[in-house]
């Protein structure tokens, strides 16, 4: 095969020589495309595998080579958030419509966002590769199996990705040279092989944060056989990572998303994020991510996308036992009388409810309330001191890490297993674990975490309850994992994916989410709604182009593109 320029990815070895420590290692401009005889020992090896980790958040450059950023985001935010039934697109109309044509099914090859994706996370597939190949080509590095271990790590997860946006798409490893590679093949196999290698050869811990350790692979490897509908092998390394005892639910569920908790003992993988560390423009904070803040209030001056949804916040309606209505939570919006789960107010901003230390919530933090709603996504929101000097509004950098598995997650996923080949009993154990520490803490009304019945509390009634009945049936067990990942995991970018997994995502989107949620934001009355091909994504447009050998593409399109 004749050797080409790697078009599609842009690959660069890499950078200046990264400093693999703390949240040092991150993404770090470039400096100057360096030869593998300058990166060939020990350091420059290490310096090309902290650049594949650098590719986790999506962000590549200063706005040169990949452009816009927000559709690489490693949160995932604009494909697996907002056209489910969790957010909006947010802000105002005609702003970031390539994202509103997402929310509204009006997907085409075309969307520059596509492109964006598919460069970042095979820019990453590249730097992984690259990191293997140059240590099999220096002589005298040590600890071999554990670098490449890392570095096919980040490799399955950049492909696993793609594989959940798009399922065809090429896998590359680092003996290919022609990159204009067919998607034909199933590459679940291969991903399957990197995660399976990362697991024999991974330490249980790491010195450095952020790092891939061995649970991280376990809880990887589970996750792509769970997606794989393998819920027998995906729950044996779900228990693995349980039954190591090195995970544990923090106490209080705002604790998972401080600064102060971020590597702890919840999270077994996530995308590193610092700030005011000598990068330009803030550029190791969550850059991608950055138009998720409100929209106003002093503190934040922009940009009020990913807005939550009326169908979410309903979502978090209890009964008196504390739990959740699981068919009937959309009859009616949430009103003040309401008891809701504590973790409604961790996540969404709502008016009159503080929010953390900034304040009360109030209707001049949105940016086009007809538009898009009364609610702020609340999750991802610094404390203060831990943002970016920037030129532009440097409030949306911050130091708080992107999860991509958490042990929550994990648990949640495990009873998903438990349900469909294991105990109901045992499924109703987990998800009590993750009910049970909701109930940890509520948002006070100094700002900070108090009980959920502190008599200060004066906007919300918190309250959470366990199962503690049996589940009747398959079916009533199904339900309730699947309605409690919505709960816990809301914006974190799982909830379109979870919804196509399922296969219920046309069903439920057209039939239950769009026919009530277009009648109080109008603007949706214009989506296409869920169809056949939006089980899958388009592969975009240019990719297919720049993959033709002799005239013919190798890349095929989705069907119904």
């Amino acid at each position: 095969m004749r050797k080409i320029k790697f078009t599609i990815l842009g690959i660069a070895l890499i950078t200046a020589l990264f400093v693999a420590c703390s949240d040092e290692f991150l993404e770090v401009a470039p400096q100057a495309s360096l030869d593998e005889g300058t990166l060939g020992n020990q350091q420059g090896v290490e310096a090309t595998l902290i650049s594949a980790y650098s590719m986790l958040d999506g962000w590549n450059d200063d706005w040169g080579t990949f452009g816009i950023p927000w559709g690489g985001a490693g949160s995932n935010w604009v494909w697996g958030s907002v056209p489910s039934d969790e957010a909006y697109k947010g802000s105002e109309a005609g702003d970031q419509l390539e994202i509103q044509q997402v929310e509204l099914f009006q997907w085409a090859p075309g969307n520059p966002y596509f492109n964006i994706k598919f460069q970042a996370l095979y820019e990453g597939i590249a730097r992984s590769n690259a990191t293997i190949k140059l240590m099999k080509k220096s002589e005298n590095i040590t600890d071999q199996e554990r670098i490449e271990a890392e570095a096919r790590f980040l490799r399955g997860h950049y492909h696993f990705d793609a594989w959940k946006i798009w399922k065809n798409v090429p896998y590359y490893t680092e003996a290919d040279e022609d990159f204009r590679k067919p998607n034909t093949e199933n590459i679940i196999p291969n991903i399957i092989a990197d995660f399976e290698y990362a697991i024999n050869n991974l330490p249980e811990t790491q010195s450095a944060v952020g790092r891939a350790t061995k649970g991280a692979a376990q809880a990887y490897l589970g996750k792509t056989l769970l997606y794989t509908g393998d819920y027998g092998k995906a729950k044996e390394q779900f228990d693995d990572v349980v039954n190591s005892g090195r995970y544990a639910l923090l106490p209080c569920f705002h604790d998972v998303f401080r600064e102060v908790n971020e590597n702890g003992s919840e999270m077994l993988f996530s995308i590193q994020a610092s700030v005011n560390d000598g990068t330009s423009e803030g550029q190791n904070g969550n850059f991608a991510d950055r138009l998720r803040y409100p929209n106003g209030g002093g503190t934040f001056s922009c940009c009020g996308f990913h807005q939550p949804s009326q169908n979410l916040v309903n979502s978090h309606k209890v009964d008196a036992n504390g739990l959740p209505f699981i068919t009937t939570y959309n009859n009616a919006d949430v009103v003040a009388s309401d008891p809701v789960d504590p973790r409604l107010d961790w996540t969404v901003g709502r008016d009159d409810v503080p929010f953390l230390v900034y304040g009360n919530h109030s209707p001049a933090w949105i940016r086009a309330r007809a538009f898009a709603g009364p609610y702020s996504a609340k999750k991802f929101i610094h404390e203060p001191g831990q943002n970016a000097a920037s030129s532009w509004s440097n409030q949306q950098l911050s130091t708080i890490n992107t999860p991509i598995i958490r042990y929550a997650d994990v648990l949640l996923m495990l009873a998903e297993c438990e349900v469909e080949v294991g105990s109901l009993e045992r499924a109703r154990e987990l998800v009590n674990m993750v009910r049970a520490r909701a109930a940890g803490c509520a948002q006070g009304p100094d700002g900070g975490a108090t009980d959920i019945d502190d008599p200060g509390i004066t906007w919300a009634t918190y309250r959470v309850g366990t199962y503690d009945t049996p589940w009747s049936d398959k079916d009533a067990a199904r339900n309730a994992v699947r309605f409690e990942r919505k709960l816990e995991l809301a914006l974190e970018g799982h909830r379109f994916f979870d919804l196509r997994r399922w296969g219920i995502a046309k069903d439920y989107i057209n039939n239950e989410y769009l026919a009530v949620e277009e009648t109080k934001r109008t603007y949706l009355q214009s989506s296409g709604g869920f169809e056949d091909r939006h089980w899958l994504y388009p592969l975009p447009s240019v990719q297919i182009e720049l993959s033709k050998v002799n005239g013919t593409p190798q890349l095929k399109q989705n069907p119904g593109y």
